[in-house]
């Protein structure tokens, strides 16, 4: 429920952040992989099955372990932003941001006013402990939330300047396979005009001082993205430590048993 965002708290402190996402709309996924030590969880509900009623549970499931809950809202739409902040999720990623004034809305619809839009509920709503003993929590929630923005396209790219300037933003996450598609080179990450696109982006997120966030691609760890100056890795999801772990399996016992 409502506390001191521990992600937040790590990102300030200049560590590193390692996540998982969340696709397969699994509380029991979600509380076993919360306990393994992840700094948080990812709920896409742009691309996984969960609604918001759904992503409740795995909110739940979350909650009594240290990780910090995460959601990738499906579109920059200040209701979705409105209602998953009710329900509790302490970081925001935003899909799809290309403009200044596209990343400024989506920091607006995270506030209230007079700094944003964001509608009053928080006297009833679970992110505010449904009014329990949160009396100040419309004068800290908006300290307290990590607001992600996506960079995933050339035009992005070309507004990078003016999209990190935005106050606000926490962190600018580089989506690269969406940015290697509108830049022409669709599933191709490494084609050098894909990876001139991406170093003209972390140069301009570093020098306007925010964090830097991505997966890991090019073939490089968690680890070497971090060395390489990224603050936050969402590294697997579920049902790829899933899939490879099976899949190993599997592979070990025909080469043994045919």
């Amino acid at each position: 429920m409502y506390r001191t965002n521990p992600l937040k708290q790590r990102l300030a402190a200049g560590k590193k952040a390692l996540g998982c996402w969340l696709q397969i709309n699994s509380p029991i996924a979600a509380e076993m992989l919360a306990f393994c030590g992840y700094d948080f969880l990812l709920i896409d509900n742009e691309h996984g099955p969960a609604s918001l009623s759904d992503s409740v549970a795995l909110l739940q499931a979350m909650s009594a372990t240290p990780a910090a809950s995460m959601m990738r809202v499906p579109w920059n739409d200040p209701v979705y932003l409105k209602r998953a902040l009710d329900i509790g999720v302490e970081s925001v990623m935003i899909p799809a941001i290309d403009t200044r004034e596209q990343a400024e809305q989506a920091v607006r619809a995270c506030r209230y006013p007079p700094l944003g839009f964001r509608g009053s509920a928080y006297q009833v709503v679970r992110g505010a402990n449904y009014g329990i003993a949160t009396p100040d929590y419309y004068k800290t929630a908006a300290d307290n939330l990590v607001i992600i923005c996506q960079i995933e396209s050339k035009r992005a790219v070309e507004n990078i300047e003016a999209i990190a300037a935005v106050e606000g933003i926490d962190m600018l996450l580089i989506g690269p396979n969406d940015l290697a598609g509108t830049a022409g080179h669709f599933g191709n990450i490494e084609h050098p005009d894909v990876m001139a696109l991406i170093t003209r982006a972390e140069r301009a997120i570093k020098a306007a001082g925010k964090k830097l966030g991505s997966i890991a691609f090019a073939g490089r760890t968690p680890q070497q993205m971090f060395d390489h100056g990224y603050d936050l890795i969402a590294a697997s999801t579920e049902i790829t430590l899933m899939r490879e772990g099976a899949l190993a399996e599997v592979r070990a016992h025909r080469t043994q048993n045919g």
